[in-house]
């Protein structure tokens, strides 16, 4: 077995207890339908992320380490029977706790599109319908990869329903195609990528630390991000670059994100959050931006720390969450 293989291996055995704790948390009324199975899908910010010069393919080379958090959006999936032909899907998602609905078409979310790619993948033509619930809990256009994780579940959950391993080549080539975060949410944990943000370097030991996250109104696009850090790029050190790309733990990780100036230029309520965050010094011990955000991520001093931290936030009108770093990755919840 390849060194990557092993290190993944090892992060999916520790997702074992974050998906034990999602199993024993369900409620009677919550129930699983005949064949319906249910799936977390984890939430992740970026520890580091280091943004460098366009290529000539248009796009840029990075360097992240991105870290799960125990945050999760929660699908149900189930085949049901159809007279049509083909694959159909029925997607559907029910924001929750403040989530603001996504206004896409059910086909063109990316959970459709993972298992269609899944299904031409693996040459599967039976005439079949898929449903798809999806209760959102990480807000779109945050820097979380809510979407991108969701995909991963979706991978996963259909593999499961088709007999398929989800080690299988055909979910990780569909992961893969459908984009870097996908990828990472099959294996979850921490892991440092380089690249393009795509190929994978080497993974850490995560982190367990309690957090708050807060997301003010608005997002930021990512492609508006790259252009903007294009026209006045932000570099980081080259001592913090090697400390990210050398670190064995997360808690080693520099805590930098060179896209804050171009993306905090976009939306400027980000600097707002981020000198109030500054202020409630005696319950955090450091926050950063996820991604391009708009999502910032405080790490505390303990859950207490984090809940008034949240709680703060909420008062100021943003949307803010409690949880904790974590071993999580795209699953399904084992059935009582």
């Amino acid at each position: 077995m390849s060194l990557e293989a092993k290190t993944h291996e090892k992060i999916k055995a520790r997702a074992v207890n974050m998906v034990e704790q999602a199993r024993l948390t369900q409620t009677a009324d919550s129930r699983l339908e005949p064949g319906e199975i249910r799936l977390i899908a984890p939430a992740k910010v970026n520890l580091f992320l280091d943004i460098g010069e366009k290529r000539p393919d248009g796009y840029h080379d990075a360097v992240t380490v991105m870290h799960a958090l125990m945050l999760h959006d929660v699908l149900r999936m189930k085949l049901e029977p159809t007279s049509e032909n083909g694959l159909a899907l029925d997607v559907r998602c029910i924001p929750c706790e403040g989530i603001e609905p996504l206004e896409l078409q059910p086909e063109d979310n990316i959970a459709a599109k993972a298992v269609r790619l899944l299904a031409r993948l693996a040459g599967r033509r039976e005439n079949e319908r898929m449903r798809i619930i999806i209760e959102k809990h990480i807000p779109a256009q945050a820097g979380l990869g809510g979407g991108s994780s969701d995909a991963a579940a979706a991978l996963v959950g259909a593999a499961h329903l088709w007999g398929l391993s989800e080690d299988s080549s055909y979910v990780e080539d569909a992961a893969r195609q459908l984009g870097a975060d996908v990828a990472f949410f099959l294996h979850g944990g921490c892991t440092c990528l380089k690249g393009v943000g795509d190929s994978f370097h080497h993974s850490l030991t995560p982190r367990s630390d309690a957090v708050a996250l807060i997301k003010p109104q608005g997002g930021v696009s990512t492609k508006e991000a790259y252009d903007a850090f294009d026209r006045c790029p932000q570099l980081i050190e080259p001592a913090e670059h090697e400390r990210a790309l050398m670190a064995d733990h997360a808690k080693d990780v520099p805590l930098r994100n060179n896209l804050v100036c171009a993306s905090e230029l976009l939306l400027p309520v980000l600097k707002e959050v981020r000198h109030w965050v500054a202020s409630q010094n005696d319950d955090i011990v450091d926050a950063l931006m996820s991604g391009s955000g708009s999502a910032v991520f405080v790490i505390c001093k303990d859950f207490a720390s984090a809940c008034r931290v949240a709680t703060a936030a909420r008062s100021r009108g943003w949307w803010a969450r409690t949880t904790t770093f974590g071993p999580a990755r795209a699953a399904v919840v084992p059935s009582r």
